[in-house]
């Protein structure tokens, strides 16, 4: 990790300075008016250490600590792996990825000292748009995947392809062959069809100074532990651990369930849970010198992409973070088996029953608790342009335009409807000005009846319909624009997004939980 750099954070001044303006005479009843307090910034940033990821809110004192802060942090080039910018009015997925590399004191001792750092432990954070809910999904460092070719940033800012490799494990996703955190968050895309906005990344020293600097976490133990390799050594019940004995705890394997990585994945949940309402307390947000040791800590820690390099762009994504309540924010892992290919299980593969269940609700932005939506009235007036009559398929005329969907998929859509459905009066208009994260027919106000037809023959969602106004096709006759977005999975695939999360084992964020 980078030395901090920049000015020093000024200490506080006593005394009134010189040319200040004088203090207001007392009032009649002898009291000086009370000033009020300049607000001062806050600087949230999200991170993950090793193993975890916490929320951290910190009192700054000006412009200067805010560029001593951006100094801390270490941003990677990973191209269009990343978007370039954070929205605040969208749903997120940010990949947060703890290495097993062995930097910093007292680090090289732990297992391989010679680690390129792989992602050892990885979770995809899943925002939701409305911020009633969020989703944590673990992806187990043993899962057998397919990690694609990755153009990588060289050191001289040159550009350099590092072919995929098939049938490896995920963790080989990160430093293997030289890849970067792109080729990581291009693996993610490649296995779950969620593709990350951005990412944090961090090493092992993240959850020693993070724990460290809020006082210490709390956590509870099934059984006594006192494990040889990670050297843990905790008795059953509470307890409260930081520094080296908090990276002990999330990096045992043995002392917990079948000794596996997928047990080592729960713990490690509960570890994060636990983090989380330690930062949230009011025992440290109100304690100013707690708050700036955090604030130290996790910029240090932190290693992200250009799009969200900046202090000011870490506090809108904290702040977003932040209007999630901890009830609703759901851990779980990918739903995985033991490999068919192997005698002694020491990899996984994805379940394909169950994962694309799971990985098809968090693409679509459904909760895995009971929330009260914010926009549900939004919802409504969806669902309503779906209601009422229908036009005949030979009467829809549309054009198809591709904004970010596969190449080929609005003539592939074209056929489809002409030869599948009766949309004769279609035609492919090419690509659109822009992408589009997701798929929209948009409609003038007599042509709703075609809207609501062609919603249904492609299983589009209310959400997709768009009023507006019609245009002219090549024929010079009226006609609605269907633009494929990113989210098009295919002609004659529905786009109708599940209303219910499946079942999975989980746990959340508010939960106070014992390991085993």
């Amino acid at each position: 990790m980078r030395e901090v750099r920049g000015a020093e954070v000024p200490g506080p001044r006593s005394g009134r300075r010189k040319g200040a303006e004088p203090e207001p005479p007392p009032t009649r009843r002898g009291r000086r008016p009370v000033k009020k307090k300049s607000k001062a910034k806050k600087v949230l940033a999200w991170t993950a250490g090793g193993t975890a990821f916490v929320l951290v809110a910190v009192g700054t004192a000006g412009y200067l600590y805010l560029k001593h802060l951006e100094g801390n942090v270490t941003t990677t080039d990973v191209g269009d792996a990343a978007k370039n910018s954070f929205s605040k009015d969208d749903a997120f997925n940010i990949l947060i990825i703890g290495t097993d590399k062995r930097t910093g004191k007292g680090n090289e001792g732990y297992g391989d000292s010679g680690s390129v750092g792989h992602a050892d432990t990885n979770i995809l954070l899943h925002v939701a748009k409305d911020r009633t809910n969020a989703t944590a999904l673990s992806i187990p460092r043993d899962l057998i995947v397919n990690v694609p070719d990755c153009e990588t940033t060289q050191a001289d800012d040159t550009k350099k392809i590092i072919p995929g490799t098939d049938g490896v494990r995920f963790n080989t996703s990160l430093g293997q062959e030289g890849r970067d955190p792109g080729c990581t968050m291009r693996t993610v895309k490649e296995v779950t069809g969620i593709e990350p906005d951005h990412f944090m990344m961090v090493d092992f020293n993240a959850v020693k100074t993070l724990t460290t600097a809020v006082g210490g976490v709390d956590v509870c133990l099934k059984h006594a532990v006192k494990d040889k390799q990670s050297h843990l050594d905790l008795p059953a019940g509470p307890s409260k651990i930081e520094g080296e004995q908090a990276l002990a705890f999330v990096r045992t394997r043995h002392s917990w369930g079948n000794q596996g990585d997928l047990d080592r994945i729960k713990v490690q949940q509960q570890f994060m849970g636990s983090l989380m309402r330690k930062m949230s307390s009011s025992d440290t947000l109100t304690n100013p010198a707690k708050l700036i040791d955090l604030a130290e800590a996790a910029t240090k820690a932190l290693t992200v992409d250009k799009g969200i390099g900046k202090v000011s762009t870490l506090k809108d994504v904290a702040l977003e973070l932040k209007k999630v309540p901890p009830k609703n924010i759901s851990f779980m892992t990918v739903p995985v088996v033991d490999n068919p290919a192997e005698k002694v299980h020491a990899t996984v593969v994805v379940d394909k029953t169950r994962a694309p269940e799971v990985f098809d609700a968090i693409r679509n932005d459904v909760s895995f608790t009971e929330v009260k939506k914010k926009q549900k009235a939004a919802k409504d007036a969806a669902a309503a342009r779906l209601k009422g009559s229908k036009s005949q398929p030979s009467e829809v005329r549309v054009r198809v335009l591709n904004g970010g969907a596969e190449a080929g998929s609005a003539q592939e859509t074209l056929q489809w409807l002409q030869t599948q459905e009766g949309v004769l009066k279609s035609e492919n208009a090419g690509n659109a000005p822009a992408e589009l994260s997701r798929t929209t027919l948009e409609y003038a106000p007599d042509q709703a009846p075609q809207a609501r037809e062609l919603a249904a023959l492609m299983g589009l969602p209310g959400s997709a319909l768009k009023p507006g106004k019609s245009v002219t096709n090549s024929q010079g006759l009226p006609a609605m624009t269907l633009t494929l977005g990113k989210d098009f999975k295919g002609a004659g695939v529905s786009l109708t997004p599940p209303s219910k999360a499946p079942s999975v084992d989980k746990s959340t964020a508010d939960k106070v939980q014992c390991a085993s």
